[in-house]
């Protein structure tokens, strides 16, 4: 494999090599490092019980670690650097190693270089990356594949190559971040789900963005299958002229999979797989997610028969649109997931009753102003909280009925009073949640957890 003998060069060289962050990814990469016969040095800022416990498993594999900072010359003078998923582009370690000349690698990257005998499929995209990559595995596995998630949900992808027995495939969710330290992935099939703007806390311009999830191509020959997404104008722009056998999915037309809107039915090429009502997952976006992995399992070997029947025993992932409870005829949302503005207009658009939106958190760079037409129709209330609230309510005010509220006790006590009965209350915060939660997981545990004790 092209950049497999990465690892000879780095022990040739005599110098250890930097993991920045720990966490199950970055101790994962530092395990399998240490595998290799190389000496590591892995740091991370965090403090507590978790970040001891990473301590512990990288030292009781015979690697350096610190906690709560980094030793910034030491980094300088690594033979590499791996950088786990989640750390920012911009922080000291990582300029520290552009400065010193030094290559930086994804947690994944160093994953793909040493997996053997197993075929990855990369996922990309702004939205629905997760089901997607969630629906492939289900949708395998129901073929008669082995088959796991990695990357961004599942496990850790240096993890699944120190394995005595890894799967035949993986469903691997890839971030734009994770892309642009990647330089050797090369998976067997590529997804790209949809394009919009994202991360606009992290990246100068939206075109800097779509360059990096444009790198999921960035190793596409002629042997190379990718699936992407007929309707999305900046999608079709980007796989233009790919190198490669190309697939397409489409919830507006005819496609390699498509939507028959008018029979209600989810077709692979002209053989209907499912009627709508068979799928169980809220809004069309969630049909194009389907369509996207019934292409990925046919392309595997999967028989559209058995798609199907794995289609109709799939359930929503936590925090995805994702029905807790209907509690006094008011039924409650977990859409924790959504935390930029398209994917909250995706939820938005899935639900066929009046609502109260949850919207708040860490901005991110995008105006809010957008969602103002979408909920025009059906949104009773906007419940704003959090370091954006007073932007959205900014944004919002004046042309829909805005409440701010403080704690997150709240803002939930909030949603209960304004809601009548045949709604739904959809968190579906459009921000990060790092103001006022660990990850966008903790924040929808702590709603499903209020609504359940409802």
């Amino acid at each position: 494999m092209p950049g497999a003998g990465i690892f000879d060069d780095w022990l040739q060289s005599g110098r250890e090599v930097a993991v920045v962050g720990l966490g199950k990814s970055g101790v994962a990469a530092t395990l399998l490092l240490r595998d290799r016969g190389l000496e590591v040095y892995a740091s991370d800022t965090a403090t507590g019980p978790a970040a001891e416990e990473w301590a512990r498993r990288v030292r009781e594999a015979g690697g350096e670690v610190q906690i709560g900072g980094h030793d910034l010359e030491r980094i300088g003078r690594a033979a590499a650097v791996v950088v786990a998923p989640g750390v920012p582009p911009d922080v000291p370690p990582l300029e520290t190693a552009r400065r010193a000349g030094l290559e930086i690698y994804a947690e994944v990257d160093l994953g793909f270089l040493a997996l053997r005998g197993t075929r990855c499929i990369g996922i990309t995209g702004t939205n629905g990356k997760t089901t997607t990559t969630s629906l492939v595995a289900h949708l395998l596995a129901g073929g008669g594949v082995r088959a796991e998630t990695a990357g961004n949900i599942g496990r850790p992808l240096c993890d699944v190559a120190r394995a005595a027995d890894p799967p035949d495939w993986l469903a691997l969710e890839l971030s734009s971040f994770q892309l642009h330290d990647a330089p050797h992935l090369r998976p067997a099939i590529g997804v790209l789900t949809n394009l919009a703007p994202n991360h606009l806390d992290r990246y100068r311009t939206l075109e800097e963005y779509y360059g990096d999830k444009a790198l999921l191509f960035r190793n596409a020959d002629a042997g190379s299958v990718w699936i992407s997404n007929a309707d999305d104008p900046a999608v079709r722009d980007m796989v233009q002229g790919v190198a490669g056998t190309h697939l397409r999915f489409s919830i507006e037309g005819r496609a390699d999979a498509w939507y028959d809107r008018a029979g209600a039915r989810l077709m692979l090429g002209e053989e209907g797989l499912l009627d709508r009502s068979e799928l169980p997952l809220l809004g069309d976006h969630n049909v194009a997610n389907a369509l996207a992995a019934a292409l990925v399992a046919a392309r595997v070997g999967c028989a559209p028969r058995q798609i199907a029947q794995a289609l109709r025993t799939f359930r929503a992932i936590p925090h995805r649109v994702e029905p807790i409870r209907e509690v006094e005829g008011v039924l409650w949302i977990n859409d924790s997931k959504s935390t930029n503005v398209t994917s909250t207009e995706v939820a938005v658009a899935a639900l066929d009753r009046p609502f109260v939106l949850l919207l708040g958190g860490r901005h991110k760079g995008e105006p809010y102003t957008r969602l103002a037409e979408p909920l025009r129709e059906r949104c009773r209330a906007v419940v704003v909280y959090g370091e954006a609230g007073p932007l959205i309510a900014q944004d919002l005010g004046g042309r829909l009925y805005v409440m701010s509220a403080g704690s997150f006790d709240e803002v939930l006590a909030a949603a209960k009073r304004l809601a009548r009965r045949g709604d739904a209350v959809l968190l579906s915060p459009a921000c990060s949640s790092y103001d006022m939660f660990r990850n966008y997981e903790e924040r929808g545990d702590r709603f499903r957890a209020a609504v359940e004790a409802m």
